[in-house]
């Protein structure tokens, strides 16, 4: 069947704002300004901060989710039902996770590369399948543990493609090393959400958006209120300030003053997350969780393909390998293959699990995404 024009926008709007949302925090992260009380010129390197804006677009999603729902009682439009009541503190603990998982990851995002940062969050899929194992007593696909395999086989080749990859005096091989590890585990914390969301909160039957919108709110209202203890706590060589504090939100707003570019690429971490999630989310409604996955790997080749050209990064053959076996780890773990042997075998069918494979990967959002 083919795409209505409003489908087409949706698809392109996700693809865009997905892209965004990953190079505008790197974009960020690579400014050099003076802070505050006439310090040195340094980077841009608040991954806390930043973390409070990528939120701070998810909140902004109760917006738009009540402005559906206004639109649904004028027009006596059934795309947003009534909903049962609920506990909002559901989201409290998937919204630590969320935190924490979106926070770690702005930290590696400071010590790798934009694509590598894309390509190792597919790590997700390894712990997302164990976990729904082991807490939600899922049964895997023979395919999805393969994929399960497959995207292990990538991650290594990615590392190695960092290993051997060139580095500059901004990313030292022992900071790569450090973010990429920073980045598995935090994919291990955003498996933990995950399942968290599958459990409690998907069976009151909560709006995507809405559910966006409280947890974002959590995110912020938590995350901000941690500025000000981080402002004290030593970090010493892991801080990228100047008082090597673990976060000095004042140091970023005196450098955010002296180069007005740093609140572009900040406003555009925060817009692009907001629009992402009812990209993502619509998707999903209008076309599929299985376009949605393709969507959000797409993006990865346009994330690496601009960091290349924009001079973020030096290209590496192992990445293209790396890559191709990520996007088939990502592929069989989803499911994507069965359209293709149905093409093929007109007598085979789907095994009947395949809602709930799609449920936890397929119809989620991603952090810095998507995060995320």
């Amino acid at each position: 069947m083919a795409w209505t024009k409003y489908q087409l926008f949706l698809a392109g709007l996700m693809l865009v704002t997905g892209s965004i949302n990953t190079l505008s925090a790197k974009w960020a992260d690579n400014f050099k300004a003076e802070g505050c009380g006439g310090s040195t010129e340094h980077n841009f390197e608040h991954p806390f901060l930043q973390a409070v804006g990528m939120f701070l677009g998810e909140f902004s999603c109760l917006a738009a989710f009540y402005l559906l729902q206004c639109r649904a009682r004028r027009q006596s439009d059934s795309n947003v039902e009534p909903q049962q009541s609920f506990n909002a503190l559901l989201f409290l603990p998937p919204a630590l996770c969320d935190m924490t998982g979106t926070s770690l990851m702005y930290v590696a995002l400071n010590m790798t590369s934009a694509s590598s940062f894309q390509m190792l969050r597919g790590a997700v899929i390894i712990f997302t399948g164990l976990f729904s194992v082991a807490f939600l007593n899922r049964r895997l696909a023979p395919s999805q543990w393969v994929g399960i395999l497959a995207t292990i086989v990538g991650l290594v080749v990615v590392g190695l493609a960092d290993l051997l990859s060139k580095h500059d005096s901004q990313h030292k091989l022992s900071e790569v090393i450090t973010g990429d590890l920073l980045i598995i585990m935090a994919q291990i914390i955003v498996a933990i959400q995950m399942v968290l969301e599958e459990k409690f909160v998907y069976k009151h039957n909560v709006h995507p958006l809405r559910a966006v919108g409280i947890e974002g709110f959590f995110g912020f209202m938590i995350l901000s209120l941690l500025l000000v203890p981080m402002y004290y706590i030593p970090a010493g060589s892991f801080s990228g300030n100047p008082r090597g504090m673990l976060e000095d939100a004042l140091d970023a707003f005196c450098q955010v003053a002296r180069q007005p570019l740093i609140a572009l690429a900040l406003l555009g971490n925060i817009s692009s997350i907001a629009f992402f999630n009812f990209a993502g989310i619509s998707v999903t409604k209008e076309l599929s969780a299985t376009t949605r996955m393709v969507l959000d790997s797409l993006r990865t080749v346009v994330i690496w393909a601009l960091s290349l050209a924009l001079g973020w990064e030096t290209f590496h053959p192992l990445q293209i390998l790396g890559f191709f076996i990520l996007l088939m780890g990502t592929a069989l773990y989803n499911g994507l293959h069965h359209p293709l042997l149905a093409c093929l075998s007109r007598s085979w069918h789907p095994p009947a699990q395949d809602g709930e494979q799609e449920r936890l990967l397929g119809d989620s959002r991603t952090p810095i995404n998507d995060a995320s």
